[in-house]
């Protein structure tokens, strides 16, 4: 092994060293001489980003490149960001150990708003200037991708380059031009401005935000003739004929998800009016279930891992799933690999699959009703009936299920007491279902209700994106109104009723609706402490109240108003294919409790047929 970045008395006295060390089971080395280098970073622990599949993929694209070298780095834990704040240890890469400032690009994923203040540690550890505008010739390339870019501004001033779409897409073209423009001497503004012509990238810097008195946006424009006024999402149209981690690396700790994963499709058909993944990532694609099998082999005899996960967003709705399902349990079954199934609706035949690969007595089966009544699952297109979710508990029950998890949300746009309630009074249906259907004799156990829910965020680019969100003390009202609901209904001592967090959600919903002059709130927080956000024993609601304040920012402004449809949104200057017609049409069908059919009973023209590609092309 090459020399640590870490001394032995530091890896010894911190939480899992591990982390830290690199050289795994498929890491990839070389010679650095020549190449373009490039550091791939997930801003939170070593163990989530590890389990991140978009991140495997794009090192196995780019270490597949002859002229770049892919590395990765991932934020520290509290005890050794101290350390290394006290000692001035500059942040590195794990294969070469490397200090980040010596890279030419330094790639961060942005897969939830809860992260932003790591983005703030990896710059700061780095020696990177956290603001674009402060950046030398010498420093690195800053870009981010993923879920979060498709609203970029609250962090727009922390990056170079935003790249908005699927990896696979446009990552080579932006390779070959910062070539070129190093052999040309150019400086680093010209690159980023020719940069931001590449299909799928965008370079805020190129751009002008003007407000009006009310705090609106009253304008957003290039301020170059050569710098498109809109940037289109860029996607992989065949994902059967791209990369793909046949040998990813093996983590020397467990992961949060440590298994291999087998990506089946992307993209959702079902139109959920809250989902932004539902949207963004339109059209639905597949992959060609032969070359699953022959992937599925590799993994796993690549890694030595003895579980393998099938990924998508609704793994039910893919046509070929009992025949790949078939193959993985007639062909390693018997080698005790187990086979994950998440994403699924729980029909005759998933439950038939569970029963095969799990342990039934000890696993559980989950449901995602959403709402508590059919009047609010039609509101957000849910497209699932009382029916369809008790029949599926039943045949559960039959099967030998016990154990059943419901989630909820509250706080959806048009919710009344009586569809929180609701939440309640499914849930104790649900477990009486279990005592009308399984006879005493044949019971073994009480049946086991766990019941969560989560709080509504709008997210850019879905229906719901102009809505109102609730405040903190609102949510924890409607959620007391749930638990007391509970506390009154007859198998009350056989359901367990979960929340999320509050404030967190709130924070989330300033930040997914949020503008440029977020990113001096986000700079102040970590200034003030704030770091690991997303984690429960780091969280600090009382230090981003003093952030906002000392930033001049209300963070009502954000989440807690009702946005007009002339109003222009942070975001309007991306095409993710779905029209905003398309949307707006979808918001005011919710208000009206009307149904929009998915993608594969009919075309509703939301406009993600521009990509010719997955369900749109096939029509």
């Amino acid at each position: 092994m090459s020399r640590l970045a870490l001394s032995k008395e530091i890896l010894m006295s911190v939480d899992k060293p591990a982390r830290y060390i690199g050289h795994e089971v498929n890491a990839v080395i070389k010679d650095p001489e020549g190449l373009v280098r490039f550091a791939m970073c997930f801003p939170d622990l070593y163990e989530i980003g590890m389990s991140h599949l978009g991140m495997q993929i794009l090192y196995d694209m780019f270490n597949s490149y002859e002229d770049v070298w892919c590395e990765r780095v991932f934020s520290v834990w509290c005890d050794l960001h101290a350390i290394m704040k006290e000692r001035k240890i500059p942040l590195f890469a794990l294969e070469s150990q490397d200090p980040i400032k010596t890279f030419d690009f330094l790639g961060i994923t942005l897969q939830y708003e809860m992260s932003y203040t790591n983005i703030v540690q990896i710059l700061d550890l780095s020696d990177i200037p956290v603001y674009s505008k402060d950046r030398m010739e010498d420093d690195p390339i800053v870009i981010c991708g993923g879920p979060c870019t498709y609203n970029p501004e609250p962090v727009a001033d922390f990056f170079d380059l935003v790249y908005i779409g699927e990896g696979e897409a446009s990552y080579r073209e932006l390779i070959d031009l910062y070539k070129e423009c190093r052999k040309e001497g150019l400086l680093r503004e010209a690159f980023i401005r020719k940069a931001g012509r590449i299909p799928g990238i965008y370079a805020p810097s190129a751009y002008e935000v003007n407000y009006n008195e009310d705090g609106t946006i009253r304008s957003f424009e290039p301020k170059y003739d050569d710098i498109p006024a809109t940037v289109t999402k860029v996607i992989e149209t065949d994902l059967s004929d791209t990369y793909y981690p046949l040998k990813p690396v093996v983590p020397y700790i467990k992961a949060t998800q440590d298994r291999v994963v087998l990506e089946i499709q992307r993209g959702c058909i079902r139109g959920c009016r809250f989902c932004q993944a539902g949207s963004v990532y339109k059209p639905i694609r597949r992959r060609d279930e032969a070359l699953l099998e022959k992937w599925a082999d590799m993994m796993l005899k690549n890694t030595g891992y003895e579980e393998i996960s099938l990924s998508s967003l609704s793994s039910s709705d893919y046509p070929d799933l009992k025949k790949l399902c078939d193959y993985l349990i007639d062909r390693y079954l018997d080698r005790h690999v187990n086979i994950s199934l998440p994403s699924l609706r729980v029909d005759a035949f998933s439950l038939d699959v569970m029963g095969k690969v799990q342990d039934i007595r000890k696993s559980v089966v989950t449901f995602a009703p959403e709402a508590g009544s059919q009047r609010m699952r039609n509101v957000i297109n849910k497209g699932l009936t009382e029916e369809d979710i008790l029949d599926g508990c039943k045949k559960a029950y039959l099967a030998g299920w016990e154990r059943v998890k419901l989630y909820f949300m509250l706080g959806l746009p048009y919710e009344t007491k009586e569809d929180m309630e609701g939440i309640a009074r499914l849930s104790n249906d649900i477990a009486m279902l279990y005592y009308d259907t399984i006879p005493k004799s044949e019971r073994k156990n009480k049946v086991s209700i766990v019941t969560s829910t989560s709080f509504f965020v709008p997210k850019p680019f879905t229906p719901f994106q102009w809505a109102k969100m609730d405040t903190a003390e609102e949510f924890r009202g409607k959620a007391h109104i749930v638990n007391e609901a509970m506390k009154q209904q007859l198998n009350r001592k056989s359901i367990r009723y979960n929340w999320h967090n509050a404030d967190v959600s709130v924070l989330e919903g300033v930040f997914a609706r949020g503008d440029r002059r977020l990113s001096r709130v986000i700079k102040r927080a970590y200034d003030n402490g704030c770091l690991f956000d997303a984690w429960t024993e780091t969280f600090n609601m009382e230090a981003w109240e003093r952030s906002f304040e000392e930033s001049g920012i209300c963070p009502e402004f954000y989440y807690n108003r009702e946005r007009p449809f002339s109003e222009i949104l942070p975001w309007d200057f991306i095409d993710i294919g779905v029209r905003r017609s398309f949307l707006q049409a979808e918001y005011e069908k919710a208000a009206r409790e009307e149904l929009t059919p998915n993608c594969a009973r009919a075309c509703s023209g939301c406009g993600a047929a521009v990509f010719n590609a997955g369900v749109c092309h096939e029509r």
